[in-house]
């Protein structure tokens, strides 16, 4: 089996998503239809193991993004038949099929009344709880998912992915202090997710240019969550892509701080030589992604195609400001 198989199709790019939903039929005819879940022989079975229930559930997974519903059908059907249809994980997993399969909002509306039905029975199906939430999302019920993250995380608060997944949805409503605050929350639980600081610095920025009171407060913290983004992953493009984009921002002053916002400001804004010497770094950084990664260099291929168009037209920008 393929090792692709073996972790979350969410990550893998489309290409390879579209090559293991083709390989889809094989693979269910190579591997068991079926295995009881009481039969003695079945422990020593080289077939059952954990690895062929993760790569029923990611093959399942790779089909629906690709729109093979008949076979992401079969690997549902038979992971149903060996862990049964009341397991929590497999009543998310059947959800999920059922909206994918979906043509309308009526009947995405009928799934999102069963999962309602399935929570009056048992509210705590984390699985189906996180399931709504992502459908409520998705029916633009912002207001109503935001309310039901709020609650998920009352009784769950060390659930980083529901934390970030509140700050999208604050940052998507403007609401930018509350997002700040969710992120800051993750990075209680995950303290070294570079890519977590990156965002908190994108949001800060996004806070400083919307008008928000203490913008001068915002970009300094926003400089430093990028900084610390590239000194845990010293090659991470957004992180060097906010450093450059921020440093600029205070150096060409379009922010003009108030006295309030320096008097409320924790975190001082470096001087001009210090942004000077960051965004040079964070300059020659993103040229040098940009051109090994456009050269396919060994190495450097794992950056996203759209993610190093917009780090080329950042440089080309301001190549033409230079100019002038």
């Amino acid at each position: 089996m393929t090792s692709s198989l073996l972790h979350p199709p969410a990550h893998l790019p489309p290409n390879v998503a579209l090559q293991l939903s083709q390989q889809a039929p094989t693979l269910l005819q190579s591997t068991p239809s079926a295995i009881s879940p009481y039969s003695l022989s079945s422990l020593w079975s080289a077939a059952e193991s954990a690895e062929l229930w993760m790569t029923y559930e990611n093959l399942m997974l790779s089909c629906l993004r690709t729109g093979d519903e008949q076979s992401a059908h079969q690997c549902l059907e038979r992971l149903t038949a060996r862990f049964g249809a009341d397991n929590e994980r497999l009543m998310a997993l059947r959800g999920l099929f059922q909206e994918a399969v979906a043509t309308d909002d009526a009947a995405l509306k009928q799934v999102l009344e069963e999962y309602d039905t399935i929570l009056k029975k048992d509210s705590s199906n984390i699985p189906i709880t996180k399931r709504r939430i992502a459908l409520l999302k998705s029916l633009k019920k912002t207001t109503e998912a935001i309310t039901a993250l709020n609650q998920f995380l009352d009784s769950s608060p060390s659930d980083a992915e529901a934390w970030a997944e509140l700050a999208d949805l604050y940052a998507s409503q403007g609401m930018y202090p509350q997002s700040i605050f969710a992120l800051e929350e993750v990075l209680l639980i995950t303290p070294y997710a570079w890519n977590i600081h990156a965002r908190l610095g994108e949001i800060l920025y996004m806070a400083a240019i919307s008008g928000e009171a203490g913008s001068e407060k915002y970009l300094a913290e926003s400089i430093r969550r990028f900084c610390r983004s590239i000194e845990l992953c010293d090659d991470y493009l957004r992180g060097y892509y906010g450093l450059k984009l921020t440093t600029a921002r205070l150096l060409t002053g379009r922010s003009q701080p108030s006295r309030q916002a320096k008097s409320d400001s924790a975190l001082a804004t470096p001087d001009s030589k210090t942004l000077e010497r960051l965004n040079e770094t964070a300059t020659a950084k993103l040229s040098e992604i940009v051109r090994r990664s456009v050269a396919g260099e060994a190495g450097w291929e794992g950056f996203t195609k759209s993610e190093v168009i917009a780090a080329k037209a950042l440089l080309e920008t301001d190549a033409v400001k230079i100019s002038r």
